[in-house]
């Protein structure tokens, strides 16, 4: 709420107490800022409108707004000084580090499943680095995706390279207390990926066994890949560590689409998750009034 609003307010409210202007003009602001149930997590642009350009200046509006989260796909291409400047303030703000995407990804070729060793070794170089990003800017967690299918190999051989690539990633962010989310993507949006359903995401983390490689479930790609959202929620529980946000169609905010965004949020609250959920999703309306639109939304969807 706006200084100016709240004041005015409460100038009509006095009125009808029969206190003056004055004297209600002088009583302190109160903190109006949202409390959220769950960790909602914007991203860098998703309030350039109010914001501003400056990625610092869109951190404070998010705090400003009762956000406790942030994630960024693109921290580790920042440099190292934007990465610690950015660290320092959301340590300063309350606000805790979402997934940055921790290596390149291959859309178009295989990487991981085809078990060649300079694409292993140039995995685990990416995720060496990943390790510093995440000490500089206070994450926990990392994005990883297996990259495009191996036409060439069977599937049964594509995961026990990627379950070995996965194994020596682990080793190396286990002793750091980090934590690589696998995030399978529908079928639609990105064809050819090896890593399309929550339930290999399952198998997989079983296979690794390491409490630095678990899942990632992004509730718009499991929409539209098989649906049966809070089922395979409850049954992936146990290997899950992060969610994603996005309705479908349109990838957009919840209330925009066909998810039950409210019931699913609940549902997690219930379970007692305590992570983030990143918002990983684009805003319906332009603007600034996109940007108001898109807040009240999360408010509609966190009353229960």
């Amino acid at each position: 709420m706006q200084r100016r609003t709240f004041i005015q307010q409460n100038i009509l409210a006095g009125a009808a107490l029969g206190l003056s202007p004055l004297a209600m003009a002088a009583m302190p602001e109160q903190d109006t800022k949202h409390s959220f149930k769950l960790r909602y997590a914007p991203h860098d642009g998703m309030f350039r409108h109010s914001g501003g350009e400056d990625i610092l200046d869109q951190l404070r509006f998010m705090a400003d707004q009762g956000f406790t989260a942030f994630e960024d796909n693109g921290m580790s291409g920042r440099t190292v000084e934007q990465q610690e400047k950015m660290g320092k303030l959301m340590s300063k703000l309350g606000i805790s580090m979402g997934v940055f995407v921790a290596h390149k990804i291959y859309w178009n070729e295989p990487n991981l499943a085809g078990g060649k060793a300079d694409k292993r070794a140039e995995f685990l170089a990416d995720i060496k680095n990943a390790v510093e990003v995440a000490k500089r800017c206070g994450a926990k967690w990392m994005t990883v995706v297996p990259g495009h299918l191996d036409l060439r190999l069977n599937k049964d051989y594509q995961t026990a390279h990627v379950v070995e690539s996965l194994k020596q990633a682990s080793a190396i962010l286990e002793p750091h207390g980090l934590i690589m989310v696998l995030e399978p993507l529908n079928f639609r949006d990105h064809p050819g990926l090896f890593l399309t359903d929550i339930s290999q995401a399952y198998t997989i983390c079983k296979a690794v066994d390491s409490p630095s490689c678990k899942i990632l479930y992004d509730i718009y790609h499991a929409q539209i890949q098989h649906g049966n959202l809070i089922p395979n929620i409850d049954l992936a529980w146990d290997e899950t560590a992060y969610f994603q946000i996005g309705d479908n169609p349109g990838r957009k905010e919840p209330t925009t689409g066909e998810i039950n965004y409210k019931n699913i949020f609940k549902h997690l609250f219930n379970k007692g998750y305590k992570g983030i959920l990143g918002m990983e999703h684009g805003n319906a309306r332009e603007g600034k009034e996109g940007e108001m639109a898109l807040i009240s939304a999360y408010h509609e969807v966190d009353s229960f």
